[in-house]
């Protein structure tokens, strides 16, 4: 594999439970401004649009991306005509209507909290209104965004149990939970993925991973080039990027976390691919029933990205890897 930007044939394909995807699929939020900058529509549908044409078919979004459903919005406009060719997944409860209570999640974010709902009374207005901003008659796969520390966590799947049972979502998901949490909604209704922060600096929790498998439900990790970090090509954070709010970016720590990846990178360009495509090849390494969402607004790098399931590991690599990363503590804690 040389560190082509466009895949050699057709992605290879996964499963989440009863879906199936390509390998690696798109995370939308980068997409929406306020996230790494400004993004005008424009070059956002032109990045979403490189990521089908490349044979992305999950894409990944949610209620509370961009300002008032924005994200959802632009991935219905940009995908008008081509809805069948993908599988659309967004999240709830991190929008909230006027009126409705905020109830506080602790985060690891430098602002430490957010404000979520997943109150059942609330998740089919929550529904309705994101298969009006996506321009569909369907959500592939719905999750709650976050646990709500005031609700059963069972109520939630429950009301949306109620969305599959009238055709308005296909496919049930959870994001952000434990192992005990997955257990335990799966008991209430079968849950097809599991989404959860998963690279090479912000490793899975191992018991929600063997509960996964155990129930033969689907891993989608969000961030797995670790907010861009992974790449080697983030310099100084700038306005309106949301990794300001993270401590793993202040200028002491990516310095230190810098110099701490420098072997992956020194792995990847012994290989001929990029450090990108080394860390999703590594995480798709991990477990057969993983689908990554990178994000990107540049089409050249989506391609590149999406070329890394076409990257085989050989065993030596493979526990290289493993030794260098078992070594290198990252600098700036956990952001859940």
């Amino acid at each position: 594999m040389t560190n082509s930007h466009r895949p050699p044939g057709p992605l290879p394909v996964r499963r989440l439970g009863g879906l199936q995807v390509s390998a690696l699929g798109f995370g939308a939020m980068v997409l929406s401004p306020g996230v790494y900058g400004e993004v005008d529509d424009a070059r956002a549908e032109r990045a979403l649009l490189a990521a089908v044409d490349a044979g992305a078919t999950l894409i990944d979004s949610s209620d509370g991306y961009g300002a008032d459903g924005h994200n959802e919005r632009l991935i219905g406009r940009a995908l008008r005509g081509r809805r069948d060719e993908v599988v659309i997944a967004t999240k709830f409860g991190f929008r909230l209507p006027d009126g409705v209570e905020p109830h506080p999640f602790p985060v690891g974010y430098a602002f430490g909290e957010l404000a979520v709902n997943a109150d059942p009374k609330h998740v089919r207005g929550y529904a309705e209104a994101s298969l009006r901003e996506l321009g569909t008659d369907r959500i592939d796969l719905y999750y709650p965004h976050f646990p709500d520390p005031q609700v059963p966590l069972e109520d939630t799947v429950g009301a949306v149990a109620l969305l599959i049972e009238a055709g308005l979502v296909r496919h049930l998901g959870l994001s952000n939970v434990t192992a005990g949490q997955l257990r335990a909604a799966h008991a209430v209704h079968p849950v097809s993925a599991v989404q959860t922060e998963w690279s090479m600096w912000r490793h899975a929790d191992e018991e929600l991973l063997a509960v996964a498998r155990e129930l033969g439900v689907g891993v989608v990790a969000w961030s797995p080039l670790g907010a861009g970090f992974l790449t080697g090509k983030v310099g100084t954070v700038g306005d309106g990027d949301f990794r300001q709010h993270m401590p793993r970016f202040d200028a002491a720590n990516h310095r230190a976390n810098n110099d701490r990846f420098a072997p992956v990178r020194g792995i990847a360009a012994e290989l001929g691919i990029s450090p990108a495509q080394l860390a999703l090849a590594w995480l798709l390494d991990q477990d057969e029933h993983v689908v990554p969402i990178p994000g990107s607004r540049t089409p050249a790098h989506i391609e590149e990205n999406l070329a890394a399931a076409h990257v085989r590991l050989t065993p030596d690599v493979r526990a290289r890897l493993t030794a260098v990363l078992a070594g290198t503590e990252v600098a700036g804690g956990t952001l859940l």
